[in-house]
């Protein structure tokens, strides 16, 4: 069983932080690129960021550039999303996804709001 999950969303006030978690199991976490996205009710899905297999190329989207920063633990079958200077424009439900094979994996999500 090919399974994401995301977990560390919550509430936070303007300017402050959140670091999101995505858990993978049932694939080689190591050989698949990783993505973040986030979405609102009633929009689609929209890249925040990516990175690769060997972690050593990540993109972000321009309205989280230099507040957002992505890694990935192999040993751990963990990526991260660390948050910073967080602003109510980036409230969402956030996704983490991977290609594999023939399908889109995506976790559940995690609801970030930004609110004071």
């Amino acid at each position: 069983q090919v399974q994401l999950v995301e977990s560390g969303g919550g509430l936070v006030q303007p300017g402050g932080s959140l670091r999101l978690s995505c858990a993978a199991s049932g694939f080689t976490f190591s050989n698949y690129a990783l993505r973040w996205y986030r979405q609102v009710p009633g929009k689609g899905r929209d890249l925040v960021a990516s990175i690769n297999s060997a972690g050593g190329s990540v993109i972000f989207a321009d309205s989280v550039k230099g507040r957002f920063t992505l890694s990935r633990d192999d040993a751990k079958n963990t990526a991260y999303l660390q948050m910073n200077s967080l602003r109510p424009e980036d409230t969402a439900m956030y996704y983490c996804s991977v290609v594999y094979g023939l399908q889109n994996v995506w976790g559940q999500g995690t609801q970030v709001t930004v609110s004071s």
